[in-house]
């Protein structure tokens, strides 16, 4: 079996049918995922927090990101390899295309940047370029000192609307994938009625294309208490693949996420 493309992705938004992502950042667990036949792996400004022990995104460069999508590449795993574009990476258009260069020459497919209807410029200047996307709205780690905290986004009619509106608009400018965190059920609902695009969510429902959870969270191994919509999957395995495998499988009968794992108004 070949690589996952950006292409199967967007048939699975077609079909009406799931695939799933977890995070990785070395070749050990890349190798492990791909096994267990997961579908893309993202490798996340995450590992700010589960490998580095920041307290936020916000420290992670794009070295640090290229490293680990090398690390995860030279794993040659048949996922879709997703790389997350760091804190002020694309701050300038300068920026913005050496970041996008260093990422997808390690070893990326997409590149995955945070924001809302602000990105549109940069989509088009990634599309102009040949680099794929992913948007990535909601509760966007990278803006959490401006949000006050990591919190549910679209609980108001003004901030669903604003989603809702940025959804769209990057759907239309060419964004290749869009990446729900932490939003309520009805705004992602809303979100999939104007896009076309493959919708992945986090904390955003089951209705989305794609299913995304941080590697650490899904195997149970996150100090403190986890987050709402996260599921330990090792708890009925006996080996992080056969987690991964079980993970994989709930994300595509529809199982996870649950309404227990999900935001509802």
């Amino acid at each position: 079996m070949g690589r996952v493309t950006l292409t199967q992705l967007k048939k699975h938004r077609q079909d009406g049918s799931r695939f799933s992502m977890v995070t990785a950042y070395d070749a050990c667990f890349a190798k492990i995922a791909s096994d267990a036949g997961i579908d893309s792996i993202l490798v996340g400004d995450s590992l700010g927090m589960v490998l580095q022990g920041h307290d936020s995104t916000l420290p992670v460069t794009v070295e640090d990101i290229a490293y680990h999508t090398r690390c995860v590449a030279a794993a040659s795993p048949q996922c879709l390899i997703v790389s997350d574009m760091p804190f002020m990476a694309s701050a300038t258009t300068q920026d913005a295309v050496n970041a996008a260069r260093t990422l997808m020459q390690s070893g990326a497919n997409v590149v995955k940047v945070e924001g809302g209807a602000n990105l549109a410029d940069l989509i088009k200047l990634y599309n102009d370029q040949g680099v794929a996307t992913c948007c990535h709205l909601g509760l966007t780690p990278q803006f959490v000192n401006q949000f006050g905290g990591y919190k549910v986004q679209g609980r108001t009619d003004e901030t669903a609307k604003r989603l809702i509106d940025a959804a769209h608009r990057l759907d239309q400018i060419g964004c290749d994938i869009i990446l729900l965190e932490c939003v309520p059920n009805h705004v992602t609902r809303a979100i999939i009625e104007v896009t076309s695009v493959p919708v992945i969510g986090i904390g955003a429902g089951p209705q989305c294309t794609g299913q995304v959870l941080v590697m650490h969270d899904l195997l149970g191994i996150t100090p403190g208490k986890p987050a709402r919509f996260v599921r330990n999957f090792m708890q009925d395995a006996n080996t992080i693949q056969e987690a991964f495998a079980s993970f994989d499988r709930a994300v595509k009968d529809g199982s996870f996420p649950a309404l227990e794992h999900s935001f509802v108004d």
